[in-house]
């Protein structure tokens, strides 16, 4: 027996993922989309193709759902969802608002000069939680694009207090066993300033929105070379970190697929995530990537099954051997400690342990083989290709 098999498989049975409904949907850039004949248009191919995921790789129990996109009629609409969520074995997971698509949000939301347009925006993060009630989903989560792009045409202080005037009251709404996950990202669409552009104001703003309130990590939305690792410890320490969007990038937030450019800074946060014997039970695991230009099922299977694999490369680090080496200052051997659980081929334990809970060895091949995407394509191509924008 592989002498790694047991602690990758606690971690592999302690690691849940959710899925996000708009990574099966056709989405695109600020220049446009390509759509892919396949692409989810309903919430309830999203669904479909959820559990499709979740029977290859047994991991993905929710799907987080955007209220704009997925329940466009608000709270009357989730009596479909919890049939959707009997019907393929899902659950709804996080809520996800949506405060940066609406004409009236031209010049921010909780944070508008206007105070009839943040009125707007409390009242759809009000109704954002009564829809997490409905659908019993503990998290809402929240991402402010507000922002402005030129210096003093906006009031910076003011905004601050709009937007935690907005959160508290929101805050008050939630109920007892709910959380308000809050993001940053600094920058895009504001590019001069961003009202919520790093963790340090996410936490601020969380503290002061109330108790049940936390930050939630993007791992896209941080400048090129910040340690997000470092983020993460502190969140941890501070009994602050509600969850995370995982992705990938080269620049800024490209939404690139997870561990597909640096699996070093994914194998680190994990590290440090279990590092701390509360961390997996108070923090959300979230995918959130756009796939535009890879097959979306591929792609979500691709990123699940990579999350897997580097989750058990960082159970393998001798955590006891690494505490000794640090403390004498034994700075080789404790690198090398480290990375000798990175260099680690956990391939064959993780094909084991599906194997063990009957699930597909290869995920990704037992895709193909399955002929659910060409199924798909062939139900869904016809109605996307009449979707297809021409542009002169």
């Amino acid at each position: 027996m592989n002498p790694h098999a047991e602690r990758v498989n606690r971690a592999l049975n302690s690691l849940q993922i959710e899925l996000p409904s708009w990574g099966f949907a056709n989405t695109g850039t600020r220049f446009g989309k390509f759509l892919q004949p396949e692409a989810a248009a309903t919430i309830e191919e999203k669904f479909a193709d959820a559990a499709q995921v979740r029977a290859l790789t047994g991991t993905t129990p929710t799907l987080a759902l955007h209220v704009s996109w997925d329940l466009p009629g608000g709270l009357r609409e989730t009596s479909k969802i919890i049939e959707l969520e009997a019907q393929h074995g899902i659950r709804a997971g996080s809520i996800n608002p949506n405060l940066f698509e609406a004409q009236q949000y031209k010049y921010g939301s909780v944070c508008n000069p206007d105070p009839a347009i943040r009125k707007m925006a409390v009242d759809h993060l009000l109704e954002s939680v009564e829809i997490a009630k409905a659908l019993r989903s503990r998290d809402i989560s929240f991402w402010l694009a507000d922002g402005s792009n030129y210096p003093g045409t906006q009031s910076i202080r003011r905004r601050i207090d709009w937007m935690a005037e907005a959160l508290s009251e929101v805050h008050e709404s939630l109920g007892a066993d709910q959380r308000l996950l809050i993001e940053y990202k600094p920058f895009e669409p504001a590019f001069y300033h961003t009202d919520l552009a790093d963790w340090g104001m996410s936490l601020l703003i969380a503290r002061e929105a109330g108790p049940r309130a936390r930050v939630l990590v993007d791992t896209g939305h941080h400048y090129a070379s910040q340690n997000i690792e470092q983020i993460v410890t502190w969140l941890l320490r501070e009994k602050m970190l509600g969850g995370f969007h995982f992705n990938d990038r080269r620049y800024a937030d490209d939404d690139l697929t997870l561990g597909s450019i640096d699996p070093y800074q994914i194998f680190r946060i994990f590290h440090e995530l279990l590092s701390d014997p509360t961390a997996m039970e108070s923090t959300a695991f979230m995918i959130d990537q756009s796939h535009n230009l890879k097959g979306k099922m591929e792609a979500m299977v691709q990123t699940v099954c990579t999350a897997q694999e580097i989750f058990a490369k960082a159970a393998l680090v001798d955590r006891e051997k690494l505490a000794i080496l640090q403390d004498e200052c034994r700075l080789v051997e404790a690198e090398e400690c480290l990375r000798e659980a990175f260099w680690s081929d956990v391939r064959p334990v993780v094909r084991d342990w599906r194997s063990s809970r009957g699930l597909p060895e290869d995920p990704l091949a037992a895709l193909r083989a399955s002929g659910y995407v060409e199924r798909i394509r062939s139900e869904r191509g016809a109605r996307n290709a009449r979707s297809v924008v021409t542009y002169a």
